[in-house]
């Protein structure tokens, strides 16, 4: 047991709130609990939101010079201290610390690129549009914004969205995962180290009463999350019913089509590393290697070597591939594994029971492979969340395109091929918002965006890049006619639209 206690964050001060209940937090190498975080109630939300539409108009009129200099400040904090926020990361989620350390690098290319703000956010002119008049367009801050966070990726994926939402003026309430809740109270530490006003970013911890209080909220002006599809669809329609804007980032069913004249050794590895790095807890990861033809058996027998050889363990121990984050979340993917097997899938490399270099009660699975998986099984309609990898066979190129298109997620795809027309050709064909060519986890840097296509995102807004700084204004246009000094009035009303240009 612990004395722990996690809190919320309003006023750039620790908040425990009055609600009275509260969440196991766990660290999953070890299975012991580590902390307890507040689960808010509807008043709990109402003052974090409160804070944050008190401070809203402040920040809004602070000047954009002001409020980059403070981003530069938290970027120059960021950078400084990124090895802490790792380590708090692989204590509550159980990543390795290099995985880690690679989330919060990512991360923080969002906020170099939300230091760019002031060229950002400049409008157009036109002059004389017609006799005397001009008109000009602006972009301004939507006032309080709320942004719902995964447990995979507790730092990486709420910066995709609050630098660029601060630094546009708007003042943040952020909802962390219940599962790893600290690292969002470490930066909202920081931004205050920084100098950001009380009130612009604010930390609310909870469940689904705290979702439901930004969702429901008439202050909460816009919504970001990142989450499954089924909660995704959920917080669109409910939000986009209280008459939010929504990007909201659901699920994936990643696959990689590996061509017959592709480098093997660089398809095998790129499929390890993408379908097990953070025990396959992330949106991106490949959980479908597409084998084209005569590649398959070869390509399997690469993958399974080199499966062989990591590592599961503590990730602070300089280990491969770490715990998976709950003991109802190993439970489950290692369901999907007995399934697979009962499918008539090929169970290569099966992960339960793996040896593992941590604490007997560790949440522990290691990488598991299947080959000769068929399209109707649960391992691969279900996205597992977890470190399988499942194989399908297929003779053609055009086979694989079909299988691809056909599923009903869009998130990422990959192709591996030296044939710079074929790479071409599925660039162009394939139904997938994000697409590597020889690249196995092709997320974009942050001046570009971040989303999928299909079932992986509900809403029209991507994240970060020019999309995120439009989700987080609004385009307003003014236009002018000022009187000439020099030429006296005529006198009298117009009250018909002009007919001279």
């Amino acid at each position: 047991m612990t004395d722990t206690t996690i809190g919320h964050w309003l006023d750039n001060a620790i908040f425990d709130g009055s609600s009275g209940r509260f969440g196991d937090v766990t660290n999953p190498a070890t299975g012991e609990m580590t902390g307890q975080v507040v689960l808010a109630d509807e008043a709990d939300a109402a003052r974090v939101i409160a804070a944050a539409r008190r401070a809203a108009p402040g920040w809004a009129a602070t000047s954009l010079s002001q409020r980059t200099r403070i981003m530069f400040r938290f970027r120059e904090l960021l950078n400084e201290r990124k090895t802490e926020l790792a380590a708090i990361i692989t204590a509550e989620h159980g990543k390795v610390l290099d995985d880690a350390l690679g989330e919060v690098t990512r991360g923080l290319e969002v906020v170099e690129f939300a230091c760019g703000m002031p060229h950002l956010l400049k409008g157009a002119t036109s002059e004389q549009i017609s006799t005397g008049v001009d008109i000009h367009s602006t972009r301004q801050p939507l006032g309080v914004v709320g942004i719902i966070s995964p447990f995979n990726f507790p730092a990486m994926v709420p910066m995709w969205f609050f630098p660029i939402a601060i630094a546009a003026g708007n003042t943040v309430v952020v909802k962390p995962s219940e599962k790893d809740p600290s690292a969002l109270l470490w930066t909202a530490a920081l931004w205050k180290e920084a100098g950001l006003p009380d009130g612009v970013f604010n930390v609310l911890q909870g469940d689904k009463v705290a979702v439901d209080a930004l969702l429901d909220s008439p202050d909460v002006k816009s919504i970001s999350f990142v989450g499954s599809t089924p909660i995704a669809r959920y917080v669109y329609e409910r939000a986009t019913q209280a008459g939010k804007r929504v990007q909201a980032l659901g699920g994936a069913k990643n696959h990689m089509l590996v061509l017959p004249d592709a480098d093997l050794d660089l398809a095998a590895d790129a499929a390890v590393n993408a379908g097990y790095g953070s025990a396959g807890e992330r949106c991106m990861a490949i959980s479908v290697v597409v084998a084209v033809g005569s590649s398959a058996d070869d390509l399997v027998a690469k993958i399974a070597e080199r499966t062989r050889t990591l590592r599961i363990g503590d990730g602070t121990r300089g280990t491969d591939m770490g715990p998976l984050v709950t003991l109802a979340h190993r439970d489950k993917v290692a369901s999907f594994i007995g399934e697979g097997a009962e499918a008539g899938a090929s169970l290569v490399i099966d992960g339960r029971g793996s040896p593992a270099d941590g604490a007997d009660d560790g949440f522990w699975l290691g990488p598991t492979l299947f080959d000769h998986v068929t399209p109707d099984m649960s391992i691969y309609t279900e996205e597992i969340f977890g470190p399988v990898l499942s194989v399908v066979r297929v003779e053609t190129y055009d086979e694989g395109v079909e299988l691809i298109n056909a599923n009903p997620y869009g998130n990422g795809v990959a192709i591996f091929t030296k044939n710079g027309g074929a790479a071409r050709k599925f660039e162009i064909e394939v139904e997938v918002g994000m697409v590597g060519v020889n690249v196995p986890i092709p997320v974009p840097m942050a001046y570009y965006s971040f989303g999928g296509w299909k079932n992986s995102l509900f809403g029209d807004t991507h994240a970060h890049g020019v999309e995120g700084v439009h989700f987080f204004t609004r385009g307003k246009v003014v236009t002018t006619r000022w009187a000439d000094p020099a030429v006296s009035p005529s006198g009298g009303l117009e009250l018909a639209f002009p007919t001279h240009a």
